[in-house]
């Protein structure tokens, strides 16, 4: 064969084989002059869209991770069993909920802007009542016995030295308005004809395969199976020993964007505080739920799912698959959430360092 088509017929392989899997493709013409000769092209000058990444929040691509547990079940819970699923795309907060952010949704309850009926569409404000969204800061005092809370009780919310905390004493339900009031927020100042989808808690699901930082297996978000690096220095904020609270660098919790981000660029997916996900617990979860973006969504199930480990937790608390729960009106010193968001489009087309509005 002359050597000089070789390359012409790579490229016609190469193409025939992105077009097969997909990677190729002919965009369809919609003009009017087609349809008026009978040609069905679809509906002519739609709008372009585009989902664009919000603002703190972070790209996760499509993958199949192993979830469950990756060491020993030293609790013998067996609650955790190992099993291979799929998460589609998503994006996700790149901190916990900070105390400062928080504000702002009472802020914006307490003007008013929301006094309107139950929403019907995304950009129609939702109802809430300022009294069943505040935080607890009692929760400093009452979450422990004879501790001293008190200062915290006063400061940890209202001051700015604590802006930059997670957010804490918050229920599982109060942090669903939180995520019903930004997708009111967001979607009421874009001026696009489509809306963004909803923000929402993670699913158990989507927790993991994110804290886990694209490893398959991760002890913890940061591969492990150590809780210090080569420094010596311990990789999150939580209790490394009986009475040791301090030497991770935090008595409490600590700011939303100290200690290093997993792969996903997510910061304290373990430690600082534990996190409230959507699922209702289950502890046979992996028996029950399919193997694509599963979900165990069960209204009666007051008990719902919360991951990660706190500031106050060892750490068998910290690891990517340990779950645990709480019941979803518990208000706690060491809980606290961040947002997620569905990505709409083809699996594998998400840019990840897009991060600008949608044009006007």
């Amino acid at each position: 064969m002359n050597s000089r088509f070789l390359p012409l017929i790579a490229g016609f392989l190469v193409a025939a084989t992105l077009q097969g899997c997909g990677l190729l493709g002919k965009k369809g013409s919609s003009s009017e002059k087609d349809n008026r000769r009978g040609e069905v092209t679809g509906v002519p000058k739609r709008t372009n869209w585009q989902q664009n990444l919000p603002i703190d929040m972070v790209a996760v691509k499509a993958g199949t991770f192993w979830m469950g547990q990756a060491d020993e079940d030293i609790g013998y819970t067996q609650s955790a069993f190992n099993k291979q699923v799929t998460i589609s795309e998503f994006f996700m907060d790149k901190y916990e909920v900070s105390n400062n952010k928080y504000r702002q949704f009472l802020e914006a309850v307490r003007a008013g802007e929301y006094s309107y009926s139950t929403p019907t569409t995304l950009k129609d404000p939702p109802q809430f009542n300022l009294d069943e969204v505040m935080p607890d800061t009692s929760v400093w005092s009452t979450s422990f016995s004879y501790h001293y809370g008190d200062p915290l009780m006063e400061f940890y919310f209202d001051h700015p030295a604590f802006d930059n905390y997670p957010v804490v004493g918050i229920s599982w339900e109060q942090a669903q308005k939180y995520a019903e009031w930004r997708t009111y927020h967001m979607n009421a100042n874009d001026k696009s004809d489509f809306d963004l989808p909803r923000f929402r808690l993670p699913t158990e699901a989507e927790w993991e395969y994110a804290a886990k930082g694209g490893k398959d297996i991760a002890k913890y978000p940061w591969g492990g199976p150590y809780i210090k690096n080569k420094r010596g220095c311990l990789m999150a904020n939580f209790k490394p020993g009986r009475g040791n609270y301090i030497d991770d660098g935090f008595a409490y919790t600590a700011p939303i964007d100290v200690f290093a981000p997993n792969g996903f660029g997510l910061y304290n997916m373990s430690g600082n505080v534990a996190e409230w996900v959507l699922d209702a617990y289950n502890p046979v979860s992996s028996a029950l739920t399919w193997d694509l973006d599963p979900i165990n969504h069960d209204p009666n199930e007051p008990r719902k799912v919360v991951r990660g480990g706190s500031w106050k937790d060892v750490a068998h608390y910290l690891e990517t698959s340990t779950r645990t729960y709480e019941y979803q009106d518990v208000k706690a010193a060491h809980i606290g959430f961040r947002t997620a968001m569905t990505f709409i489009g083809r699996s594998g087309s998400m840019d990840v360092s897009n991060n600008r509005r949608r044009k006007r």
